[in-house]
């Protein structure tokens, strides 16, 4: 991941992804291009082609408020993906720990003991599980690489059965991902996990060329457990300003649901190794 290129990368991906329609220009002729052409983009954005071309190929990383507003409009960013773009033109110094693992907020590990109706998660600021209630546990038992959410999605071979949705289940996690490396660029420990999930995962190769972004917020999943059959949960998700990055997740079923009372079955049972 390099970290001088993350603005022009970005403006580039993005660029592929609008076609002409969505920017209301007129196609004519073949393209080879796929989306629009710099100069298009550009045009858009009312500034030189020269200057953009700089944006993407990393030659200039400091464009003007004005600038990145225009960009914005012409790449029809959404607000998580507008953020995304002004963090990566601006980055923040962020507070982060001197090693790699961190230590659970005593304050979440708490709320997570409390948790025995639903399955329940403490997640770090890399997707690591930090900690788990025992619902959590009975719900990912037989998945390998269930220390990251990232690792047990991408790189377990249980993962295309238990994820119901794979691809967006996958896709939402790397652009969440990508969310965290725009917010913190110059973290240590990310370039580890890119490098790692690269080698390893094709499907990550290609979902992290998107550039695709999503911020770590409310969210719904459906799984196909072995022994319940589908879960459909709705995510809340909790902070604590003790601990940056790390965020208490509960899962909840529909009061009613098939998927509340697969839960009731789920709670009946123990996983057969409980993690350390």
């Amino acid at each position: 991941m390099d970290r001088k290129r993350l603005l022009g990368d970005f403006l580039r991906a993005r660029r592929e992804a609008v076609s002409l329609e969505d920017a209301g220009l007129v196609r004519m002729g073949r393209r080879r291009t796929p989306g629009l052409r710099r100069e298009e983009v550009a045009m858009l954005a009312g500034v030189s082609n020269d200057y953009y071309a700089r944006l993407e190929q990393g030659r200039e990383r400091r464009p003007s408020e004005q600038v990145l507003n225009a960009l914005a409009r012409a790449l029809r960013l959404d607000d998580a993906a507008t953020e995304h773009l002004y963090e990566l033109a601006y980055p923040r110094p962020r507070p982060r720990p001197p090693c790699r693992e961190e230590q659970v907020s005593r304050r979440l590990l708490h709320l997570l003991r409390m948790c025995d109706a639903a399955p329940a998660f403490i997640l770090g600021r890399w997707m690591d599980v930090l900690a788990t209630n025992r619902l959590a546990d009975t719900l990912c038992q037989g998945l390998d690489h269930n220390d990251n959410f990232l690792r047990m999605c991408l790189l377990s071979p249980q993962a295309r059965a238990f994820f119901v949705e794979w691809e967006a289940a996958a896709t939402t996690k790397v652009a969440q991902l990508r969310a965290i490396a725009g917010a913190d660029p110059e973290d240590p420990f990310l370039p580890l996990l890119v490098d790692e999930l690269s080698d390893q995962s094709r499907d990550f190769v290609r979902m992290w060329a998107r550039h695709d972004v999503l911020p770590r917020d409310v969210d719904r999943k459906h799984y196909c457990h072995p022994l319940v059959g589908e879960l459909t949960f709705s995510y809340e998700m909790f902070t604590a300003n003790s601990a940056p990055g790390q965020q208490l997740v509960v899962c909840q079923a529909e009061p009613g649901s098939a998927s509340e009372d697969a839960l009731g079955i789920l709670a009946r049972l123990r996983p057969a190794v409980t993690p350390p």
